[in-house]
């Protein structure tokens, strides 16, 4: 049935006075990731790199090999001129921040692993990475020997031996462990992250109750008007 007065063909607007439609029946939005539970992952994962920054310094100051001056008069020589200490403190470093990243990573990716991981583990990782190895860093410098080898050696006097302080001469080793666990978090979610299920293929699916024909529309004629 037309309504009085409407042109044919037009679509009449919706009635002011239906019923509004069912929740069930509305489109549903997106759920939006709260924030707060994102931050404290974050937070979280960060604290634990630096507080693993502090082991990292340890086992550097115990596990590097350091320079070995000897005192010769008024003079301060190299006990080993051709030693490569310099260089083996810098690989002890490094091969210490890869462990730590691997680990890390590893925990950090089985600990969120049911949530499916998120932007706030990568980026915890990542700085508490680099808080952990700065701090580590410097923790190692501090309890090694004292960097005035003047006092040093007239605290040994002439014809003693004592040890150089710690250096990290290359300090791109300070993102090995940042690198490490950014790299292994990567492969892990990418081997074993969680996945959305796979669909069934078209012959495993129910089929589809067949639709009941609907009635023939009736041509609509403009309302006489006279």
């Amino acid at each position: 049935m037309t309504v009085p007065n409407t042109p044919a063909g037009s679509t009449p607007g919706p009635d002011p006075f239906a019923a509004p439609p069912h929740p069930s029946q509305q489109p549903s939005l997106p759920e939006r990731t709260p924030l707060g539970p994102e931050l404290r992952i974050g937070a979280i994962i960060t604290a634990v790199g630096v507080l693993l920054g502090g082991v990292l310094g340890l086992l550097w100051l115990w596990l590097a090999p350091r320079i070995g001056y000897q005192v010769s008069g008024n003079r301060i020589l190299y006990r080993d001129p051709e030693g490569e200490e310099l260089i083996g403190a810098v690989g002890v470093f490094a091969t210490l921040g890869l462990a730590l990243g691997l680990v890390t990573a590893l925990a950090a990716f089985l600990w969120t692993r049911a949530r499916g991981g998120g932007i706030a583990v990568a980026v915890g990782l990542a700085l508490g990475g680099l808080l952990g190895s700065l701090g580590g860093w410097q923790l190692g410098i501090r309890l090694g020997p004292t960097a005035d080898l003047r006092a040093h050696a007239l605290a040994v006097g002439d014809g003693g031996r004592f040890d150089g302080p710690l250096e990290l001469s290359a300090h791109g080793a300070l993102l090995v462990w940042p690198m490490t666990a950014m790299i292994a978090l990567l492969a892990l979610s990418a081997t074993f992250g969680k996945r959305e299920p796979d669909r069934p293929p078209y012959w495993a699916m129910p089929p589809q109750a067949p639709q009941p024909p609907q009635p023939p529309q009736s041509p609509q004629f403009p309302a006489d008007r006279g």
